[in-house]
């Protein structure tokens, strides 16, 4: 190991863990736009996303001026569990590297869900049970968040209905059963459970599903049950609030040791680990107080910033949902069932597009392969088997490592690793025997999507 004061593991006391979570909206000059009603195409109130949303979530939605909103100190009592998660200086990739870069990783995939998600699904399911909810219903892609609400149900005796996507349900099975164990109930999407998933098998016979998909059938299953409302684990302006107790441990334990991030680089399919990890650091670069160059990683097989439209358009498939104005490939686009990781999602939060349209940030697609390659060092040196989703942001960071090697800078490069891999062996087992291939898809697969995008004038 090389010779450094400065430890491979640094780790907050548990007096530090936040007890606000900072709303970034509230410092920039261009706010993201609102969510429109899917039928009037006019910006939707509290009362129209009553039905749909919990009454406190919808309020930390809407809220667009607080920059600091109180954590519930049950919430805080449940994070103690797994919180702080630890920075770690990766001196065994930079040895591998040969690189003069500074490499550090936050790890949120110490918990028992594996990821990053459990940070917002205990938020979530909080303010169901304050509310006096029977349950909530969801989606999941790769199945990290539906693991971490199906806990967080568990923890306050919510039920738990989660509508998985279809390849990720067959591919994934022990994912599926973590759920299961935790008592939530698990149905590959599209299913004929539901009137929005028999239309789209009728539309798409043999289809593999998406997010989107999914999303249009928990939202019709909420929405038609007493009791039930609909949580998303990605996306929405509440759930980077949420996941913004990454950026804010992040931000403390750097300057904890005197660190100042040159570069920070987080994987980006909804924006709920970007969005969460860049947080405090975005907030700085918008008050004109610190900069930072900021890299959001996607897979090519799904390119919504680097090939998708700036545009509102319907969050689901099934064209339930509220509209959103983001970066999309359109809702009806669907992914390549080869596509390995969870970052399948058509759209990025309404946030991280605004930040993006800006100029604030900036954003790079990855192919499969190139990810796994990445993963599999990571894993050899650094002792940790990453998330699919998680090894497109080790991707850039070696990339930026080596981009360091030839320059001779030693930069600070900061990425997020949202979780574990461990209920990803299916993938890593293509790459392994060299059946993995990659999608990338053409501008006239694109342009199918793209002409489903609804006219909106405002």
């Amino acid at each position: 190991m090389k010779e450094n004061k400065i430890p491979y593991k640094t780790y907050l006391d548990e007096s530090e863990i936040p007890t606000k979570w900072y709303n970034v909206r509230a410092d920039m000059k261009n706010k993201p736009a609102p969510l429109l009603n899917p039928g009037t195409l006019q910006p939707m109130t509290a009362e129209e996303l009553a039905p749909v949303f919990c009454e406190e979530l919808i309020a930390q939605e809407l809220n667009n001026t607080d920059p600091y909103i109180d954590i519930p100190q049950e919430i805080v009592d449940f994070y103690k569990m797994y919180r702080p998660s630890p920075l770690i200086r990766a001196y065994f990739l930079e040895k591998a590297l040969d690189t003069p870069a500074h490499i550090y990783y936050k790890f949120e995939g110490n918990n028992t869900s594996g990821s990053h998600k459990l940070n917002s699904a205990i938020a979530q399911a909080y303010y169901a049970k304050k509310q006096g909810l029977k349950g909530v219903t969801t989606e999941t892609g790769a199945g990290q968040w539906g693991t971490a609400l199906s806990m967080a149900c568990s923890y306050f005796g919510l039920d738990c209905k989660v509508y998985m996507v279809k390849v990720s349900y067959e591919q994934k099975p022990f994912r599926r059963e973590v759920m299961r164990t935790y008592g939530a109930d698990v149905t590959p999407s599209p299913s004929e459970t539901t009137a929005i998933g028999r239309k789209i098998l009728a539309d798409h016979p043999g289809t593999t599903g998406s997010l989107g998909c999914a999303i249009s059938e928990a939202v019709e299953v909420a929405t038609s049950t007493e009791g039930y409302r609909y949580v998303l684990g990605s996306v929405l302006n509440q759930v980077l609030l949420h996941q913004s107790i990454i950026g804010l441990e992040t931000k403390t334990a750097l300057d904890k040791l005197g660190v100042k991030a040159d570069i920070i680089i987080g994987c980006a399919g909804g924006g709920s680990n970007l969005g969460g990890l860049i947080a405090p650091f975005m907030g700085e670069k918008l008050r004109g107080e610190a900069d930072y160059r900021i890299i959001a990683v996607e897979p090519a097989s799904c390119p919504s910033f680097t090939r998708g439209k700036f545009a509102y358009d319907f969050c689901d498939t099934g064209m339930v949902c509220p509209l959103a104005k983001m970066y999309t490939l359109g809702s009806g686009f669907i992914p390549s069932a080869n596509h390995a990781g969870g970052l399948r999602y058509h759209g990025m939060s309404s946030v991280l597009s605004q930040l993006y349209h800006d100029g604030l940030m900036e954003a790079t697609s990855v192919e499969q392969t190139a990810v796994f390659e990445a993963a599999e060092k990571f894993a050899r040196v650094e002792g940790i088997l990453p998330a699919p989703e998680s090894s497109h942001a080790i991707r850039v960071a070696i990339d930026e490592a080596l981009k360091c090697k030839e320059t001779g800078e030693a930069k600070n490069i900061v990425f997020g690793l949202t979780g574990t891999g461990y209920f990803d062996m299916v993938a890593y087992q293509k790459y392994n025997d060299g059946e993995m291939t990659d999608y990338i898809p053409t501008d006239e697969d694109l342009a199918k999507g793209f002409a489903g995008l609804p006219e909106v004038n405002l």
